[in-house]
């Protein structure tokens, strides 16, 4: 499998880690030392857990929010991700009350990849605003 190959693997993998809030399998996908920003903490997160405290987070609003890959594309140590996410915004996020909306929509990432093959970054190119959309907001 080239390198390539292997990045696409993890993130089909990284899928699984996210819709299961697998935490050993966050530990395994994702640097330690990677760090990521949330408009929910003023900190930055770092690692495996760091991600998932912000997959905590989105459950906590929307309890069945679900993340299937719609489209990939890999060059040598990037991977962009078309992802369709969808679920019911049962539980207040950001201030606003549950409306007992289901919503899907659709969202673009761009994974970084370290040497060892682990996660170390990831840029949402629409990230919330398609949320806000999805929710009529």
């Amino acid at each position: 499998m080239t390198k390539t190959e292997q990045h696409k693997h993890t993130i089909e993998r990284f899928r699984e880690c996210i819709n299961t809030n697998d935490k050993a399998l966050a530990e395994e996908l994702i640097d330690s030392k990677a760090e990521f920003a949330s408009l929910t903490s003023s900190e930055v997160l770092y690692g495996g857990s760091g991600y998932l405290s912000v997959v905590e987070l989105m459950r906590k609003s929307f309890s069945d929010i679900h993340w299937d890959i719609e489209d990939m594309a890999a060059e040598d140590d990037k991977v962009a991700v078309s992802w369709i996410c969808s679920g019911t915004h049962d539980g207040e996020f950001m201030g606003r009350a549950p409306t007992g909306k289901k919503f899907a929509f659709s969202c673009m990432n761009f994974y970084y990849f370290n040497d060892a093959g682990k996660i170390i970054k990831d840029v949402a190119a629409k990230g919330l605003a398609g949320l806000f959309e999805a929710l009529g907001e």
